[in-house]
């Protein structure tokens, strides 16, 4: 086996020794939690620890900087030879995810709000068998407190069974559920699984990684067996295989995950603490703005051998299952120049022969951050972290933080223990120490100081580490810098030097696009060497500035299927504000557009319960001209394919 990208970071062990010795736990609540550490005592992932992050951290987040706008942004040319037939509507803004159909029936899932508990949570069962006028049906509903955000369905050795995940929205369970939908107006539950941390040290070390959530599933069958595998929200063996030709009992058979590519055997350690916690570590340091390595979604070929995984920054990992048991890893596909430098390996598909594989990137921050100290002899550009709870600079002026800057300590409020120095009244930009207490206290601080925006400095024992500052939102801008960066701000040698009230460089704080995501096209003719062919994005997925582009709009890909037809290999993508794309992907090296729906014009906003459309899920029924895709905020469509001869370019 030879890897196209291995990469093991030297010093993590240093890190995993002192992290013990400090006596410093991790909490257990990863699944619900965006991901870092912060300095907020508010915080129940204080500092120290390290958590998880949400999958749909991103997507909330972008949910709620949305909330209530309506979009108003220009239609685009596009080719139209994808039409709907029929709606299934749920006008209820965000609250759709992934689709599945099976035998005339399509299933679509539900995300956040409602969460689990009410009603209309859960999967929602559409009669398709009518292409032109599907119709509800029923409801699978949720447990409380847990969202059912991905389903899958097929007919396996039991009969027509339908899997869905379980992901805490409310303090609800994790793990899957098992139905048969034989009857989808009557479907029986067989199974509630509850998914758990494999390895005893990970297990104790993160606190009890028990009842972890899950995010994607998918169903195949070997022989006289059927298997589900599920995509694990612990912290080792992402990647986990049940047995379920029972489904009313149902079995765990193996477990994968990425840390075998930092420390082959590592998932089966019981006796190195410092072994599993280097392993959990390098999980937690990929690339860009969100660096981890878990899993996300996955993909089982026809045949049920391979495992393609799209495990965020670890890149494309390809396993061989052909003994479920004992999941062998094949190769890592990972060109993290590629797109943004982001990687974030959301989503996979193979063609029917594993020759083609495409992945799609998914990344909600099209704007990159330039961070510069403009006066000095230190002038130049340098690392910097914009924080998740300060005014966007995207929505300033110029899409620009600049200033001058002063030194005002750590900033902490009055009276607290060691470290109450007040802020020196001033303007401009306040450069503040990391350390002590909050970074909300520090940066509320500052802003009633007078001063309009933040450098948070990191402090000397943790270097020049990057972190996103969380906690609760303020009013100003502000990014974090290394603490060097931040000296060279103050123009000081050491932290001794440091005086509260000292003039320092003016920095700014550019904001630039740099492109949402799309997606890689790989050769997998030789599987143990994959080539990355090609990459393919929208208009407005390479440059979100473009005047054709609704600046309200999501153009991060999303999910992908793919289908082999004759000499034709064809991906299916559902595409957020870009609508439901089809690429002709026979030639990985040149990937041709060949359909696309997309309509947001008024009367269709107005049609679709006053909400732009933003497709989530996506499903093609083989050798048919059916597609199923969800919309986020107006259900489901069903939509039939034509021909290449009656495309045409239509403003719509």
């Amino acid at each position: 086996m030879q890897l196209t990208y291995l990469y093991k970071p030297a010093g993590i062990s240093v890190f995993a020794a002192a992290f013990l010795a400090a006596g410093l736990t991790v909490s257990p609540a990863w699944a619900d939690h965006p991901g870092g550490v912060t300095d907020d005592p508010n915080d129940p992932h204080i500092e120290g620890t390290l958590t998880r992050p949400d999958p749909n951290a991103e997507m909330i987040q972008r949910d709620a900087a949305n909330a209530g706008i309506i979009s108003d942004g220009p239609t685009a040319k596009v080719i139209k030879n994808l039409a709907i037939a029929g709606r299934g509507e749920r006008f209820d803004a965000g609250s759709t995810t992934d689709v599945w159909a099976l035998n005339g029936y399509a299933y679509t899932g539900t995300f956040s709000s409602p969460c689990g508990g009410d009603p209309n949570a859960g999967i929602w069962v559409w009669d398709v068998n009518n292409k032109n006028k599907p119709s509800f049906v029923t409801v699978i509903p949720s447990p409380t407190g847990s969202r059912a955000n991905d389903v899958k369905a097929a007919t396996m050795n039991s009969g027509d069974i339908l899997v869905h995940s379980n992901e805490p929205c409310n303090g609800g369970p994790g793990g899957f559920e098992i139905y048969n939908v034989g009857d989808p107006a009557n479907p029986v539950h067989l199974a509630h699984v509850q998914v758990d941390e494999i390895n005893p040290i990970s297990d104790a070390l993160f606190g009890g990684l028990q009842d972890n959530g899950v995010h994607n599933l998918f169903l195949f069958t070997r022989g006289e067996t059927d298997y589900v595998a599920v995509q694990s929200e612990g912290a080792f063996d992402g990647f986990q295989i049940f047995d379920i030709t029972d489904p009313a009992n149902p079995a765990l058979v193996s477990g994968w995950g990425a840390e075998e590519i930092f420390d082959p055997g590592v998932g089966d350690e019981t006796t190195d603490v410092g072994r599993v916690l280097d392993a959990a570590l390098w999980l937690l340091d990929g690339f860009g703005s969100s660096a981890n390595r878990f899993l996300h979604d996955f993909t089982i070929s026809d045949d049920g051998t391979t495992a393609y995984l799209a495990h965020w920054d670890a890149g494309l990992v390809t396993l061989d299952i052909t003994d479920p048991a004992n999941p062998q890893l094949v190769s890592v596909a990972l060109d993290p120049t590629s797109e943004d430098g982001e990687v974030n390996s959301h989503a996979v598909w193979p063609s029917e022969d594993g020759t083609i594989v495409i992945e799609g990137e998914e990344d909600f921050s099209p704007f990159e951050s330039v961070f510069t100290i403009d006066t000095g002899p230190a002038a130049g550009q340098f690392p910097a972290a914009e924080g998740s709870i300060t005014t966007p600079i995207a929505s300033l002026p110029g899409q620009i933080m600049t200033g001058a800057t002063t030194y005002v300590g750590f900033g902490c409020d009055p009276g607290f223990p060691g470290f109450d120095d007040p802020i020196p009244a001033g303007t401009g930009i306040a450069l503040i120490q990391r350390g002590a207490c909050s970074f909300t206290s520090k940066i509320n601080n500052a802003i009633a100081g007078g001063y309009t925006g933040v450098v948070m400095m990191n402090d000397a024992a943790r270097g020049d580490a990057l972190t996103v500052m969380g906690g609760t939102a303020v009013a100003a801008p502000g990014v974090f810098v290394g603490h060097s960066t931040g000296l060279l701000i103050a123009g000081v040698a050491t932290a001794g030097d440091l005086a509260i009230g000292a003039a320092g460089e003016a920095i700014s704080n550019a904001v630039v696009p740099n492109g949402w995501s799309g997606f890689r096209i790989w050769d997998y003719s030789d599987p143990y060497n994959p080539i990355l062919a090609s990459t393919f994005n929208t208009v407005c997925s390479a440059d979100p500035i473009d005047p054709i582009c609704d600046p309200a709009g999501t153009y991060s890909s999303h999910n992908v299927i793919v289908e082999t037809q004759g000499n034709k290999v064809k991906a299916y993508i559902s595409w957020y504000s870009d609508g439901i794309l089809v690429l002709d992907i026979t030639d990985p090296y040149n990937p041709v557009e060949t359909a696309r729906f997309f309509n947001n014009t008024p009367e269709f906003v107005a049609a679709n319960g006053g909400n732009p459309h933003d497709i989530w899920g996506i499903y093609k029924e083989k050798n048919s001209p059916w597609v199923y895709a969800s919309d986020r905020n107006g259900g489901l469509y069903v939509l039939k394919e034509y021909g290449s001869g009656s495309a045409k370019v239509a403003k719509n």
